[in-house]
Formats: C-alpha cells, structure tokens, sequence
C-alpha cells in the first residue's frame, strides 16, 4: 500500500480518537437523562477520562513498547471500538464509568503511536510535516466530530451514538491493519529509556512548555460557555458559534502549519502558535464584554491550539526518534495535567467571583509559555546531536 494511504489512516486513527475521549461531552444532557443521574455527575466521564489518559498513556506504551506497530495501533482501535459498542448497552452509570475507563486505557495508546509510527515511515526532514498532518485528525474530531456527535446524541440517543462510535473505530482498526507497512518496530521501552527522557533538559522544557500553553487555555475554556453568558450576554445560538470558531480555526491553523514547518521549523511555527494563542486570549480578556471582540480573540486562539501540540509531538520526537512514542506519551500526560491545573485555577477565580481574571490569568500564563519557549531553542547542531 501507498504511504499516503497510511498516512490517512492514522489521521483517521487520531480523529476516531478524539471522538472516543471528547464523545461524553458532547451527549452530557442525554447522558444524564438515560441514566438516571445529575449533568456534573454524567461529566465525571470526561473527568475520570482524562485521569486514565494522563496516567494510561505512557504506561500502555511502556507495557506494549515490544509490539510491532502496525499490529498494535490497528489492535488498539479495535479495542476501542469493542468498547464503545457494549457502551451502547450499558445498563447503569457505574457499568459505563467501567467501560470509560477500559475503552481510555486502548485509547491512551492510538496519538502516541500513530506519532511513533509515521515517525518511522518517513526520514528525518519529512518527520515534522508528517505528524503535523497525522494529527489533523484530533483537530478535526474537535471542528467537526464534537458537533456531530452533540447532534447525533440530541436526535437519536447517546445508545446510537456510542454504536455509532465503536463501529468507526473498527473500521478504522481494520483499514489500519490493511494499509499500515508491516515490520515497524519501535525501541523497547525500559526504565533506563525513561531515565534517558526524564534527565534530558531539552525533554523536561519541551513538557514544561505544553504543561504552561495548556494550563493557560483551560484556565478559560473549560468555562468559556459560562464566561461568554456572563460577560458577553451571549445566548445559545453565540456560544454554539464560539465553539464552531473555535473547532474551524483550530483545524485551519493545523493546516496551515503542515505548510509552515517546512520552511520555518518546528521552533518557527511553534512561536508562531504560541503567540496566536497570546493574542487571542489577550483580546478575550481586554474585550471582555463586547462579543465580537471575544468572538475574535476566538479566532486566534484556535489558529495556535491545535498546532502547538503538533509542533511538541514533532520536536519531542526529534530529541530521541527511537523513543518517540515514550516522548509523546509524556507530551498527553502533560496536556491533561495542565487541563486540571487549568480549570482548577478556573474555578478558583469563579468561586470567589472574579470572571474577568480568568482571561488576565490565562494571558499571564501563557505569555510566561512563550518565554520559556525561548529557551527551548538549541543550534542545529545540537539538536542533531540530541536526536542520536
């Protein structure tokens, strides 16, 4: 089979999981409707998701670091689909929260290895461009699959939806197993291959950095809808909006980025993502109040979120290739913990009533993300020679 193909199958690999961990939120109200129990009760689905993401990821890689690629991503989607579609049976919210957790073990494997393993079907020039574009398909799942999956759950029942789910992502499984190459094996995963990840100043920056941009966004969005209402008087149709914005820039500035990263780097594009994201929170928080302005700090804030987390993947691959899908591992452990790190301090500011401060906080954090950024610049010649 053509790389091409494969390359679009892993796009499909990383949107099929996006929609696996982001579906619950989506289809929260027909959640809590079917099964018998509160909205903030149906969201411990996305809560306990993430949890099992953060601390799944790099352990499921550890533990299946032995496996040949092609074998375990198409393995892993399977899984994830076996999963979703009993989920569309669950006869409780317990039994489910059980099935949640299971199906985000499988799931915690599919973006570090699809990374890994596009990592290894390209050479070293074409690597960065290549997990740019692998990682599309998160950004899709969010523009796209996140409306599709609200609309779904509101007309034909969070049952259907799940299904709907499960049966996309054995397809999926399957057309990676038929178009993927064979004899893709990564480096085993040791503690010494940790140790060697861990102790890497250039490692620990680049984690640090997608902690900081992370805990900086969710600082805001985890309450954006709330936040808009409040200062904006935005009413369901805007918020709706807002997210759209949001899903559609964020897939165009990952697009974009597929572009840029060939002739400016890694390094370029990222300060370029950092800084739409510091514009967009900065007109987010000093136009509190006047929609249009929050519609546009919006705007280019999304141009920046999803393809900064392709730019870490690609230059946390590059420190150490052999390791990648360990290095991408940690890369989600740190996105989920800024998560809770962000909406904690979110929902600190809110309980004492200060809805402004969120968006000065988050300009705040992220304006010291795009410093550290600055340190994580290295020579070529030492990045070459970290990447042996």
């Amino acid at each position: 089979m053509t790389r091409p193909a494969a390359q679009i199958s892993l796009l499909i690999a990383n949107f099929i999981a996006g929609i696996a961990i982001l579906g619950p939120a989506g289809m929260l109200p027909q959640l809590a409707g079917g099964l018998g129990v509160s909205v903030p009760s149906a969201g411990l689905l996305v809560t306990v998701g993430g949890v099992v993401l953060c601390i799944g990821s790099p352990l499921m890689v550890w533990a299946t670091s032995a496996i040949e690629r092609r074998r375990l991503l198409g393995g892993a989607l399977i899984a994830v689909g076996v999963t979703q579609l009993v989920s569309a049976l669950a006869p409780s919210f317990p039994a489910l929260m059980a099935l949640r957790i299971i199906s985000m073990a499988f799931a915690a494997l599919v973006t570090p290895q699809a990374a890994s393993t596009v990592a290894l079907m390209v050479g070293e020039r074409e690597r960065p461009a290549a997990i740019v574009f692998v990682f599309l398909g998160f950004s899709l799942a969010v523009a796209a699959g996140l409306p599709i999956i609200a609309f779904l759950a509101a007309h034909a029942g969070w049952q259907i939806t799940f299904a709907a789910i499960g049966a996309a992502a054995i397809a999926n499984g399957l057309l990676v197993l038929l178009v993927v190459p064979g004899k893709l094996y990564a480096s085993a995963i040791s503690l010494h291959s940790w140790g060697l990840l861990l102790r890497s100043r250039r490692v620990q920056l680049l984690l640090l950095l997608t902690l900081t941009n992370v805990t900086a966004q969710f600082t805001v969005f985890t309450y954006l809808a709330p936040l808009a209402a409040r200062l904006a008087h935005a009413g369901t149709g805007a918020l709706a909006g807002l997210f759209v914005l949001f899903g559609v820039t964020g897939f165009l500035g990952n697009v974009i980025a597929t572009r840029l990263v060939t002739t400016l780097g890694a390094y370029g594009t990222s300060a370029l993502s950092i800084g739409a994201m510091l514009i967009g929170l900065a007109l987010w928080a000093f136009g509190a109040g006047i929609l249009a302005i929050m519609a546009a700090g919006i705007g280019f804030w999304g141009l920046g979120f999803a393809a900064i987390n392709s730019m870490q993947q690609a230059r946390l691959v590059a420190c150490r290739p052999e390791l990648s899908s360990a290095s991408v591992s940690l890369n989600t452990s740190s996105v989920y913990i800024g998560q809770a790190i962000g909406s904690g301090l979110g929902g600190l500011l809110l309980a004492h009533d200060l809805p402004r401060a969120l968006g000065y906080a988050a300009v705040v954090i992220m304006a010291a993300a795009l410093c550290l950024l600055t340190l994580t610049r290295e020579a070529k010649a030492a990045q070459v020679t970290q990447a042996q």
